[in-house]
């Protein structure tokens, strides 16, 4: 018998799994994670936790696993609010029909403010605890996702035309630097710069950004070689493919975080794993604007940082990191022809750590380790749909649906009690993304 004084910790998190992620391939059953001041402080089995521990609070679940919050590495949350009105489109076409006239009517701090809402309460009931954000007023969307508590780096816009967000390239960038040095010291918010694409940002422009962000060390998130189009008009205009544009100008580095990837030769994907490039796998966007395949397989083989995003509701309808994984799993074996391709534990890396490395935040986040943040996520593997139980892992990417998300945590903090969201509103939610619909549905496309 031990005489030795239990140790005080806020939270012990008991669950029938924890799945760790790091060390990769790990189901550790029947353990618990205690929690101090945000921080993960252990991961033990359950009867050494009862005598090692005196927790503040105790949560339960013996049915559920425990895995790391999801990286929802590439979104455009404020168009969450444009969810379905534009479908079965064309990427150009769905674009500049539709899309940018409807923004130009509606762009503004509360159209941003109020679609981050909405897909914060989205996310958190999906088991995501983490976005890397693209689009406009980025000084709106930091506000907002401190103000709940949502953990998120914002990209900086950067584009060749006049938006509601800036007039001129240089106000842009002034922008920008005003916006990085209002977050730089933040403990749930940071920054990127976010040049549009290669298609709408000129060499000075890129020149400018490689230059910040070498100075700031902050990376660059960017649509990169996300259609055939983008590449032969690349050609036609540069001379160059984009990836070997962006190279020329410096940018083909450990910054980098390159979107949707879709049309890669081998030599570039050889080049993405000696620069130290991440790519960022957006299969149901793509899917859905027959954009293309990211070969995902083969960058993940040639070692290349792999993470998973959902893009914007507009082009994808929903922010489910669950489906989108499982997508990104199955279209990896189509595209590789190759069933042992991107397996269930690979793409829930993808979905958590390759997220969190893509992003620069893997010091902090996207594994279940002592000294990490305690962002977490409990998943209910009870169900009729995920019994019987035989490989934990392959349940929750195959089979598991984000309602099965009973839990989640943000630096410790409770953002999801048994499907309950904590301190957000979902009538005042709901009812707010209802008044917009009335708004957007008003505007004539010409």
């Amino acid at each position: 018998m031990s005489d030795r004084t239990p140790e005080a910790c806020d939270l012990l998190i008991e669950a029938g799994f924890v799945v760790p992620v790091v060390p990769h391939g790990v189901v550790l059953e029947d353990h618990a994670v205690a929690v101090t001041a945000g921080r993960i402080v252990a991961i033990l089995p359950l009867a050494e936790a009862h005598t090692r521990f005196a927790p503040r609070e105790t949560v339960a679940r013996p049915d559920a696993a425990l895995i790391p919050g999801m990286v929802n590495a590439h979104t455009h949350n404020p168009m969450t609010l444009l969810r379905g009105v534009a479908d079965d489109l064309p990427l150009k076409v769905w674009l500049q029909q539709h899309i940018w006239p409807i923004e130009g009517a509606v762009i503004g701090p509360d159209f941003v403010a109020d679609g981050i809402t909405l897909a914060i309460a989205e996310m958190l009931r999906g088991g995501t605890t983490c976005v890397n954000e693209n689009y406009f007023f980025p000084d709106v969307q930091a506000a907002t996702y401190k103000r709940h508590g949502f953990r998120a780096r914002v990209g900086l816009p950067v584009i060749d035309f006049p938006t509601a967000w800036a007039a001129s390239d240089d106000e842009y960038f002034e922008k920008a630097g005003e916006v990085h040095d209002q977050w730089r010291d933040d403990a749930l918010i940071a920054t990127a710069f976010a040049p549009h694409a290669p298609y709408t940002v000129n060499d000075a422009n890129f020149e400018r950004v490689r230059m910040l962000s070498d100075q700031l060390d902050v990376p660059v998130h960017l649509h990169l070689h996300e259609t055939a189009q983008e590449v032969e008009q690349s050609l036609e205009k540069h001379g160059q493919r984009p990836i070997a544009r962006l190279d020329r100008l410096g940018l083909v580095n450990d910054r980098l975080i390159a979107i949707h990837m879709t049309q890669l030769t081998e030599a570039e994907i050889h080049l993405c794993a000696e620069r130290g490039v991440s790519v960022v796998h957006c299969p149901e966007s793509n899917l859905k604007l027959a954009s293309g395949f990211c070969p995902a397989c083969a960058l993940e083989r040639a070692g290349v940082t792999l993470a998973v995003g959902t893009d914007g509701c507009a082009s994808n309808n929903d922010l489910d990191m669950f489906s989108e994984t499982r997508t990104a799993a199955l279209l990896a074996k189509a595209v590789a022809q190759d069933a042992a391709a991107l397996d269930a534990f690979s793409a829930l890396r993808a979905a958590t750590l390759g997220g969190a490395k893509a992003i620069g935040f893997d010091d902090r986040i996207g594994s279940i380790e002592p000294g990490k943040e305690a962002d977490l996520v409990c998943v209910d593997l009870s169900a009729l749909e995920t019994q019987p139980l035989h490989h934990v892992v392959s349940q929750l990417i195959y089979a598991t649906g984000r309602q099965q998300v009973s839990d989640v945590w943000i630096a410790g903090k409770a953002k999801l009690r048994q499907r309950v969201l904590v301190e957000m509103d979902i009538d005042g939610v709901i009812a707010n993304a209802r008044q917009w619909r009335e708004r957007i549905a008003g505007i004539r496309l010409s």
